[in-house]
């Protein structure tokens, strides 16, 4: 079986990753001439540190990221407050990662493809897909080098403009706001501690003002600032005069822009997520404005819902693909537009950020059904100690492209290598009181985990 997946972004990375360990043929092209340079999606929401746990990538992500910054609040030019969008929670033995982490897309896209490549798989850069038709057994897509490429599935990640999604036809339902326009960036910032970050605003309005936010691996910082015209100066000396206006002159020279955008609001949602063999993720399928940090996160777990699902490939199997992820990001759209909002009325509340931000809440659970935790809830992790007395973790036995049977005290034998049997009190394979707790578990019970870390 092959696979073609059109974007090399996050979300295409992702699933070209989970498809290679599975040993499925895969294709990974984007019509770049290069590698994208910048932070852009910079946040790492908790969920995605266990979809990269999963994939073996966690260890380089935590060691070139960095926390959320506290911020340090200036009015008028003078320090009034300190606040964190978040707090910081410690981990807990069902949530290994509990806060957001920050590390610039493409460091995150070098990290995941440095992964791909152990599979030897590399991603074929100036490369675009032009047009495809699709029958019962294949799909045939003709790339703008000339090549015609037959695959079992074809699957577009190529973004909010995603030519496979305009191909297919289907309706990007959603607004798009040209009257608030803003400018983000990355720039060093001489004169400022790259341990925080700053927001710098007037008195008369303190909540329109412009963000400074360290990033990881150098001193660079992600530079935010609204525009007030379509012909604002977006170049390093525009950026020094709304420094200048917002911060005062001298408080911060500026220099290194490496990389820049204007952004416009822009919410939209796919009407549907697959034809036949063909399916679009990430942004192809929904756009996010920044606001909540959801984007990339999102197309990142369209990905990995998708992953095993394709190598099952069972009708009923994919069916559920576009059931379960376009649901999400139509929950995921009203949380980011929520906060959006905030930020448009000036709400001291839009750069806070709670639990439904970082997907650990993320379900594919039937509405109706309002047990604790049931089939389509997130598998929470959970300590175990082993018969030699060794201790390691429930997401070390996930890790890896299988599912996993839990048995609760069971009273036969194991007859997969991948069923995990749980005792109290080193009756079994493992023993894990706390197991039993986070499943709600009694004796001889059992439970399937999908690949995805996701209840069956």
């Amino acid at each position: 079986m092959t696979v073609l997946i059109a974007g090399a972004g996050p979300t295409g990375l992702t699933l070209a990753i989970d498809l290679a360990r599975r040993g499925i043929a895969v294709r990974l092209i984007d019509k770049a001439t290069e590698f994208f340079n910048g932070s852009r999606g910079d946040g790492l929401q908790p969920r995605t540190l266990e979809v990269f746990d999963d994939l073996g990538v966690i260890d380089e992500i935590l060691r070139q990221g960095r926390s959320l910054p506290t911020m340090k609040i200036y009015l008028d030019g003078t320090p009034v407050d300190e606040r964190r969008m978040a707090p910081i929670l410690e981990p807990s033995p069902d949530i290994p990662y509990p806060n957001a982490w920050m590390l610039g897309q493409s460091r995150t896209e070098k990290i995941l493809r440095d992964k791909l490549a152990e599979y030897g798989v590399q991603v074929e850069l100036d490369t675009a897909i032009v047009g495809f038709t699709q029958d019962s057994d294949s799909v045939t897509a003709q790339l703008s080098t000339g090549e015609m490429v037959d695959a079992q599935y074809l699957v577009g990640a190529d973004g909010g403009r995603s030519f496979v999604r305009k191909h297919l036809g289907f309706a990007f339902e959603g607004t798009t706001d040209e009257s608030i326009r803003t400018l983000l960036g990355d720039v060093a910032a001489d004169g400022l501690n790259h341990d925080s970050g700053y927001w710098f605003a007037g008195k008369d309005n303190p909540m329109s003002g412009i963000a400074l936010t360290p990033l990881a691996g150098g001193d660079q910082f992600q530079f935010g600032a609204p525009l007030d015209s379509d012909d604002a100066d977006t170049s390093l000396e525009g950026l020094q005069a709304l420094v200048d206006r917002y911060a005062g002159p001298g408080v911060a020279k500026l220099r290194d822009l490496t990389w820049s955008t204007v952004w416009r609001p822009n919410v939209r949602l796919a009407e549907r997520f697959r034809v036949g063999r063909v399916f679009i993720a990430g942004d192809a399928a929904h756009v996010h404005p920044p606001t909540g940090g959801q984007g990339l996160n999102t197309g990142v777990q369209d990905a990995y819902n998708l992953g095993w699902k394709l190598a099952d490939g069972r009708e009923e199997v994919l069916a559920t693909y576009e059931t379960e992820r376009r649901t999400n990001a139509a929950r995921v759209l009203g949380i980011s537009g929520e906060l959006m909002q905030k930020h448009v009325d000036g709400d001291e509340s839009a750069m806070e950020r709670g639990e439904n931000t970082r997907q650990l809440d993320v379900s594919y659970r039937a509405l109706s059904d309002t047990r604790a935790i049931t089939s389509g809830d997130r598998a929470p992790d959970a300590p175990l100690v082993d018969a030699s007395g060794n201790k390691l973790r429930l997401f070390d036995l996930f890790r890896g492209p299988h599912t996993t049977v839990l048995r609760f005290s069971p009273t036969t034998p194991a007859t997969d290598e991948h069923t995990v049997d749980i005792g109290r009190d080193g009756s079994a394979a493992y023993t894990s009181p706390e197991a039993f707790t986070y499943y709600h578990a009694e004796d001889g019970d059992e439970i399937l985990v999908r690949s995805d870390g996701y209840l069956a």
